[in-house]
C-alpha cells in the first residue's frame, strides 16, 4: 500500500468503491467539544464516469439551497474536483439515517425545481455554466441507485 497522505480521499482505493453511495468520511471535534461529521456523496462512479460541469454547477446550487430545508447544521456541501461527487459537512448531528433521508428529500425537491436558485452574475461566479435539466438528470439517477447508497465497496453484499 502506498504511503497513508493528509487527504481522507487520497487513501480510499477508487478502484474498489462502487457508486452510487453515502459515506462517513470521518469527524473532527473542535476544541469545545462540537463535531463536525464529513460525508462523501458520490454520485458517479470514479473514473469511469462524471458529472458535466452545466449540471454539476446547477446541481450544486440546488443542494446547497435545498438540502438545509431537510437537515439542521449544514456547513457546507461542495463538489469534488473530480466530478463525480460532493462532500457535505453538518455540525452536531451524528445520523447517518438523517443525512440520507435528507439527501433523498432534497434530490425530490431537484425533480420539481422551476429555476436554479441564485443563478445570475450577482450570485454566481460563472452564471453562464448551468443546466436545469442535467442537474435533474443526475438527481433522477441517484435517486435511481438508492437502495444501494450504504454499500459503499463493490464486493460488499
Amino acid at each position: 500500500m502506498a504511503e497513508k497522505m493528509n487527504v481522507e480521499s487520497f487513501n480510499l482505493d477508487h478502484t474498489k468503491v462502487k457508486a452510487p453511495y453515502v459515506r462517513l468520511v470521518g469527524v473532527t471535534t473542535g476544541s469545545k467539544g462540537d463535531k463536525v461529521y464529513k460525508y462523501d456523496i458520490r454520485f458517479k462512479q470514479p473514473n469511469k464516469e462524471h458529472m458535466d460541469m452545466p449540471g454539476l454547477h446547477s446541481i450544486e446550487h440546488l443542494l446547497a439551497e435545498n438540502m438545509r430545508n431537510h437537515l439542521d447544521n449544514v456547513l457546507d456541501i461542495s463538489p469534488m474536483g473530480c466530478q463525480t461527487g460532493f462532500y457535505l459537512a453538518v455540525l452536531n448531528n451524528d445520523s447517518y439515517d438523517d443525512v440520507v433521508k435528507a439527501l433523498e428529500k432534497t434530490l425530490y425537491d431537484i425533480l420539481e425545481a422551476r429555476e436554479v436558485p441564485a443563478c445570475n452574475e450577482v450570485q454566481c461566479g460563472w452564471a453562464a455554466s448551468h443546466s436545469l435539466q442535467g442537474a435533474q438528470t443526475i438527481a433522477k439517477e441517484m435517486l435511481a441507485g438508492k437502495d444501494e447508497w450504504r454499500q459503499v465497496f463493490a464486493e460488499e453484499v
